[in-house]
C-alpha cells in the first residue's frame, strides 16, 4: 500500500477518537489519500476530515480529538453493560 492512501490503521485511529465523543461513523468522511496539512471540516451533521500525509496519524488522533472539542463536542457517556 502506499505511504499516500490511508488504511485501516488510519481509520482505527479516527474512529478510536470519533466513537469516543459518540459521533455515528456513517456521519464521518475521511479521504482516502492523505494530503498535507490535513484537515477536519463540520458541515451540518458530518465531519469531513483529511489525514495528513508527513503527520503520524496518532499524532493527528491528538489533533482531532482537540479540534472536536473545540467545536463543542463533548466526549460520550460510558455505556453501562
Amino acid at each position: 500500500m502506499a505511504d499516500g492512501i490511508i488504511g485501516m490503521e488510519d481509520m482505527d485511529a479516527i474512529f478510536s477518537v470519533t466513537d469516543s465523543f459518540g459521533i455515528h461513523r456513517e456521519s464521518v468522511s475521511v479521504e482516502l489519500s492523505k494530503e498535507d496539512p490535513g484537515s477536519i471540516q463540520q458541515e451540518d451533521q458530518s465531519l469531513g476530515i483529511t489525514i495528513p500525509a508527513t503527520i503520524p496519524v496518532e499524532v493527528f488522533a491528538e489533533t482531532l480529538r482537540l479540534e472536536l472539542e473545540s467545536l463543542g463536542f463533548l466526549p460520550a457517556e460510558p455505556e453501562e453493560s
